[in-house]
């Protein structure tokens, strides 16, 4: 099967020509999904469970008698999962868990001035729903890069919930992965109709206060539009289909490159892969080599169309490829070449970076210890990569003595009589009035002791 991948010479490429070849397959949500999605919530809450599990007979063909998976099922389906599976996740597990612990917060506290202490605390969410999706594969990855952070940060309840299989379970492998993460809920069900239940709660889940993981359009606007809801979930970040970028020269593997790009294009046929070199010898190798690669994919079908909509870029330099990775943000950006110490303080837009000839893309995707849940579609510009804080809230704490408030007294009324707020120059001057007459009783007192 031959590539439909563009090859573009950035330099012959008009400034509407540059757009369109970095622009990401069209995601505009359509008035008709967005109230699909609406109506799906709508469901949920009126009908509870019972929604959930008509919904998961419409959409995913089976029918089940509860949306819970007993976590009894659960154990005796962890212990299915082939000894190679359970080996490659608990490494997978050791190196995330290694990672993020590393990311564990610190209150602070500070005394900005005399009397007045000022402190910073972090608190884990209290429940957490971790959307995992289901299809074509199986992804007990997605359950370590949201399950042990939410573990580490001591989330009282972890609820996972993901698309039945035929048989109305779940794989060994995603089970396996739940319990050692320590998920405390097990359930089924998928789309926009298992956000809803994560959202608003049935009598079988519970309402959560926050969804993370990666979904198709569904998920991703059943999230925005609950997390939209007066009382509603946060959620994690904007996420779409996914995409990489590698910027390589001479210097690197053709036959690397290519697995890199189809690694993602695999994916979905709305992914966008491409690449930035200088060299066109390298670029005409690539192209070869994805043909040749292409062939023996078992979802060669998927990756093709995702191929139609990526492109692999001539550049003049690294310097104008490095120009081009900012301004595209990528989800995974890929630096295959040799002199990548000069230019990686320069790459600051993208979700995580691979660096070096010998950094595959799915080592992040699973076992490096980073997590894999990232921005897409140019959000790395403004968001980051799911972390250990994402499990957090943070609050502020302040503690003003009697000194202290006599201290600050008058830049408060200052500031207060500025913006014309009585009832704040109030608060103040109530508490300075009592305080110095505290301060005259006590030096009454002390003066009449020591007659």
């Amino acid at each position: 099967m031959a590539t439909d991948v563009q090859v573009l010479d950035w330099q012959a490429l008009t400034l509407q020509q540059r757009n369109d070849a970095l622009a990401r397959p069209t995601q505009a949500v359509s008035e008709r999904l967005q109230q699909q999605v609406a109506a799906i919530i709508d469901a949920v809450a009126n009908g509870g469970d019972q929604a959930l599990l008509d919904y998961t007979a419409q959409f995913d063909g089976v029918s089940l008698a509860s949306p819970v998976l007993a976590m009894a099922t659960v154990e005796a389906l962890a212990a299915q999962a082939p000894e190679q599976v359970k080996r490659a996740i608990d490494q997978a597990y050791a190196n995330i868990r290694q990672f993020h612990l590393a990311q564990q917060p610190q209150d602070i506290r500070v005394e900005t001035m005399p009397g007045v202490v000022c402190e910073q605390r972090f608190q884990a969410l209290e429940r957490v729903g971790l959307y995992i999706p289901g299809g074509s594969a199986s992804l007990p990855s997605t359950v370590l890069m949201l399950g042990i952070p939410a573990q580490i940060a001591g989330c009282q309840e972890r609820i996972l919930i993901s698309p039945p299989s035929a048989s109305g379970e779940l794989s060994p492998a995603i089970c396996y992965a739940a319990v050692k993460c320590g998920v405390t809920q097990v359930c089924l069900g998928g789309g926009a109709q298992a956000i809803a239940a994560l959202a608003l709660g049935t009598d079988s889940i519970a309402k959560v206060d926050k969804i993370f993981g990666p979904g198709n359009a569904y998920v991703t606007e059943a999230k925005q539009q609950v997390s939209q809801i007066a009382g509603g979930p946060a959620i994690d970040m904007p996420a779409g289909p996914s995409e990489i970028l590698v910027i390589a020269d001479d210097s690197a593997e053709p036959a690397f490159v290519a697995a890199d790009l189809l690694s993602q294009a695999e994916h979905g046929p709305d992914s966008q892969v491409i690449l930035l070199s200088p060299s066109r010898s390298l670029i005409a190798q690539v192209q070869a080599e994805l043909t040749a690669q292409l062939a023996a994919l078992p979802r060669q079908s998927i990756a093709s169309q995702a191929l139609s909509a990526s492109a692999l870029i001539l550049t003049c330099d690294l310097d104008e490829a490095v120009a081009i990775s900012q301004a595209y943000a990528p989800e995974h950006l890929l630096l295959q070449f040799d002199d990548t110490d000069t230019y990686l303080p320069q790459l600051t837009n993208a979700g995580s970076i691979f660096v070096g000839h010998y950094t595959p893309e799915s080592g992040g995707d699973y076992a490096t210890g980073t997590n894999h849940v990232l921005p897409t579609y140019g959000f790395a510009r403004n968001y980051s990569s799911l972390g250990l804080l994402d499990f957090y809230r943070r609050y502020t704490v302040q503690t003003v003595s009697a000194s202290g408030l006599q201290n600050l007294g008058k830049t408060l009324i200052d500031l207060a009589a500025e913006e014309q707020l009585d009832a704040h120059l109030r608060a103040v001057s109530l508490r300075l009035d009592s305080a110095r007459m505290q301060n005259d009783l006590a030096k009454e007192q002390t003066t009449s002791e020591t007659r």
